[in-house]
C-alpha cells in the first residue's frame, strides 16, 4: 500500500511537471502567428502551422517509442481513434480563432482569454471523469477559488483590450479568443477518456492529427478557395518554414500536456499548461514589442490581470487528488473497461505509468525512420527557403526564452523516461 501511495504522488509531481513544460513550449509556439502583423492571412498561418503538426505528431512518437507502440494500443482500444479524430477537429477550428485574436487585440492579451478552458476543463473532469470527487472541501476551495480569479483576471484583459485599437476589432478579438477557450476545454474530453482506457499519450496524438488536417484543410479551402489559397501560400513561401516550426514546437508542448492530463487529470492539468498564458505575455512584451508606447495604466491592467490568472492556476494545481477522489478516478476507468470491452489489468497498469503484463516492449522499424526522415526533410527543404521576417526583434530576450524552454524539456523528458518510459 505504502508502494502505491508512494507512486501515486511522484506520478503526480511527474504530471505537475509536465504541465508547466507544456506552458512553456506551447506559448512559445504561438510566437510565429505573429506573422499576420506582416500581411499573412490567418487561414495560411493556421494552415501551415497544422501541416508542421501533423509531421511532428507521426514523427516524434516514432521516434520516442516507434509505431509499434502505436498499433498495439489501436489493437486494444480501436474506438480512441474516432475519439481522437473528433478532438483534432475541434483543434484547428480553436487555432484558426486563435490567429483572429492575435491580430485584433495581440498575443499577451489573447492568450490569457483564450485560457478560460481551464474553467471548463474542470466542469468537464468533475461531470464525466469524477475528478473532485471526495476531495474534500480545501481541494474544492483551492480549484473554486483559482478558477474565480482566472475570471477575474480575464475580465480585466478584456478591458485592457479596448486600448489596442478600433473598439469593433478588439472585441472582436475578444470573442475569437473565448470562443477558441470554449472549443479547447471541450476537446479535452477526449484526450481524458484515451488515458483513463489506457492509451499512450504518444499514440493519441497521432489520430489526433487527422482531424485535425483534414479540418483545417476543409476551412482553408472554403474560406478562401482552392486557386487563391494556392496564391497566397507560393507568396508566402519564404516564411512557411517558421509556421511549420510553430506547429512542431506546439506539437512538443502538447505531448507535455497530455502527460499532464494522464496524471493529474483535466480539472488540474489544463490549468497546469494554461501557464503558457504567462509565456505568452513574456514573448509578446519582451520580443516583440507589444504594448509598447502605450500609458502606464494599460500596462498595468494586462500584467496584473495576467498575474492574477497566474495565482489562480497556483492555486488550482497544488490542490492536488488525495487518495479517496483517485478511487473516484479509478471507478471512472472501470466504467470505460465496461464500455468499450477494454482489459482491466491494462487499464490499471497503464494509469500507473507501466506497461501491462505480457505487452511486447516498444520496438522502431524502418517505417519510423522513414516517418522521422520525412519529417526532417521536409524542414530542410523549407529552410533553405527560409527568411527571417521583417520585424523587429528583441534577440537577447528570444535567446533567454529559448534556453529556459529547453531546460524544461530536458529536465521533464528525463524524469518522464526514468519514471514511466513515456507510458
Amino acid at each position: 500500500m505504502d508502494q502505491q501511495t508512494s507512486r501515486a504522488r511522484k506520478l503526480q509531481a511527474l504530471g505537475i511537471l509536465s504541465g508547466f513544460t507544456a506552458g512553456a513550449w506551447l506559448g512559445a509556439a504561438e510566437a510565429p502567428t505573429k506573422l499576420v502583423s506582416v500581411g499573412i492571412s490567418p487561414v495560411v498561418i493556421s494552415l501551415i502551422m497544422v501541416v508542421g503538426v501533423f509531421l511532428a505528431r507521426w514523427s516524434l512518437p516514432a521516434l520516442i517509442l516507434g509505431t509499434s507502440s502505436i498499433h498495439a494500443d489501436v489493437r486494444r482500444a480501436p474506438h480512441l481513434m474516432i475519439w481522437a479524430v473528433l478532438a483534432g477537429c475541434i483543434w484547428a477550428v480553436a487555432n484558426t480563432l486563435t490567429i483572429f485574436a492575435i491580430r485584433e487585440v495581440g498575443l499577451s492579451i489573447a492568450f490569457p482569454l483564450w485560457n478560460s478552458n481551464s474553467l471548463l476543463g474542470i466542469l468537464w473532469g468533475f461531470v464525466f471523469f469524477n475528478e473532485l470527487r471526495q476531495a474534500g472541501w480545501r481541494r474544492w476551495a483551492g480549484v473554486l477559488g483559482g478558477a474565480l480569479m482566472m475570471c477575474v483576471g480575464a475580465t480585466i484583459l478584456a478591458v485592457a483590450s479596448a486600448a489596442q485599437g478600433p473598439a469593433a476589432h478588439s472585441m472582436r478579438g475578444v470573442w475569437a479568443a473565448l470562443g477558441a477557450g470554449v472549443l479547447w476545454g471541450t476537446m479535452y474530453i477526449p484526450y481524458r477518456k484515451a488515458y483513463l482506457t489506457g492509451m499512450n499519450p504518444l499514440s493519441f496524438v497521432t489520430f489526433f492529427t487527422f482531424g485535425e488536417l483534414g479540418m483545417m484543410g476543409a476551412l482553408a479551402v472554403g474560406y478562401t478557395g482552392l486557386g487563391p489559397l494556392g496564391h497566397q501560400l507560393m507568396g508566402a513561401r519564404d516564411v512557411l518554414f517558421w509556421l511549420m516550426l510553430g506547429g512542431f514546437i506546439w506539437v512538443i508542448g502538447d505531448v507535455f500536456q497530455q502527460y499532464a492530463a494522464k496524471y493529474v487529470g483535466i480539472s488540474r492539468g489544463i490549468p497546469l499548461s494554461n501557464s503558457n498564458q504567462l509565456w505568452g505575455l513574456l514573448w509578446g512584451i519582451l520580443v516583440f514589442g507589444e504594448l509598447l508606447g502605450r500609458s502606464a495604466s494599460v500596462y498595468a491592467q494586462v500584467i496584473g490581470g495576467s498575474l492574477l490568472m497566474m495565482l489562480g492556476v497556483g492555486a488550482i494545481a497544488f490542490s492536488s487528488a488525495t487518495g479517496e477522489e483517485q478511487k473516484q478516478w479509478r471507478e471512472a476507468a472501470q466504467r470505460e473497461c465496461r464500455r468499450y470491452g477494454v482489459a482491466a489489468d491494462y487499464v490499471e497498469a497503464r494509469m500507473q505509468g507501466r506497461q501491462a503484463s505480457g505487452e511486447r516492449k516498444p520496438t522502431r522499424n524502418a517505417l519510423d525512420w522513414l516517418l522521422v526522415g520525412v519529417a526532417t526533410s521536409a524542414f530542410i527543404f523549407l529552410g533553405a527557403m527560409a527568411r527571417v521576417p521583417q520585424m523587429s526583434l528583441h534577440w537577447g530576450a528570444m535567446a533567454i526564452l529559448s534556453v529556459a524552454s529547453v531546460i524544461l524539456l530536458l529536465v521533464c523528458g528525463v524524469a518522464l523516461w526514468r519514471t514511466t518510459r513515456f507510458q
